[in-house]
């Protein structure tokens, strides 16, 4: 059951990258049509897929503050100590920032709602979408300084606030969230538009992303490419877990961690890594390949919880 779990919500992704990845051999594609592709994702709907999640989430109702309260300290601790560490051992700033990102940020949106509502049913919904509306906002604006920080040769606190502030994932974000706070209801017309213009980023965003897979350079890049799987998928749920048995999360709100913190490096990080100067083809390989290696660590974590009796 528990791997049959992990298949059904890994297939759709990797059916997606292999759709791409075939177009971008039977069809001949420039560099620039995929790089304008991925622009329009960027800047239409990307936004509109953080708009319509936090919009549609009723923060009215949280009931653990304690989860949401948990899953930021551990989420921004980490990504602090990743701007530390990484430069260590990554001399390239336009890996350094993709590196960053692609350790710190998961694909938790499509795994945590999936996973929750098959191990819990159709009541973890609620908690799932409330984390998701919380956290998503966060990850993109931690991406999003992740590839600033690290796109010049000194990092420039003004320019890097400035590209915060313009960036058209977190003004998505921002709306959403001013929406909800002040209780602006949208006509239903525009809500419905909003929801499937946002239905259409993901499998876009997959689909480019096969096309843009590479494996010429992964022999190259093979050492850092290796340290960001492991660090994703084995080190950073070993910390996250691992703090949140201690600080006694269980069940429900313990998968929701669970899936956080060991899911894959989100499918949007690599449009992102594109559209800000970041290694795209670095980027690329690590969503791919910690994509394919989840589907194996996942089933571990929640074996391993489940042997434990903790979900």
């Amino acid at each position: 059951m528990i791997f049959a779990t992990t298949v059904t919500v890994l297939f759709p992704l990797f059916s997606k990258i292999g759709v791409g990845y075939l177009i971008r051999r039977l069809i001949p594609l420039s560099e620039r049509s995929v790089t304008e592709m991925n622009a329009i994702i960027f800047r239409v709907f990307l936004p509109a897929l953080l708009f319509v999640n936090i919009y549609q989430s009723d923060f009215g109702s949280i009931a653990s503050f304690d989860l949401m309260l948990f899953s930021l300290v551990v989420l921004i601790t980490i990504f602090v100590l990743l701007l530390i560490i990484v430069p260590r051992f990554e001399g390239q700033n336009s890996r350094r920032g993709v590196l960053v990102q692609g350790i710190s940020r998961s694909n938790f949106i499509f795994f945590g709602l999936p996973m929750a509502q098959t191990l819990y049913g159709g009541t973890s919904k609620a908690v799932a979408s409330l984390l998701v509306g919380v956290l998503v906002p966060v990850l993109n604006v931690i991406s999003v300084i992740a590839l600033e920080y690290f796109r010049g040769n000194k990092p420039n606190v003004k320019k890097i606030a400035t590209s915060v502030a313009t960036n058209p994932i977190l003004i998505g974000g921002a709306l959403g969230l001013a929406c909800t706070v002040s209780g602006i209801t949208l006509p239903r017309l525009v809500e419905g538009l909003l929801v499937e213009i946002s239905e259409i980023a993901t499998p876009l965003a997959l689909i480019l992303l096969g096309t843009s897979v590479t494996f010429s350079s992964v022999r190259q890049n093979r050492r850092v490419l290796a340290i960001a799987v492991v660090s994703r998928l084995l080190v950073v749920p070993m910390i996250g877990v691992g703090f949140a048995l201690l600080f006694g999360f269980r069940s429900l709100e313990l998968i929701l961690l669970m899936a956080l913190f060991a899911s894959p490096t989100a499918v949007s990080s690599f449009t992102m890594a594109q559209q800000m100067g970041g290694d795209s083809a670095l980027a690329a390989q690590i969503v791919v390949f910690t994509t394919v290696m989840s589907l194996f660590t996942l089933f571990g974590w929640i074996s391993a919880l489940m042997a434990l009796s903790f979900i």
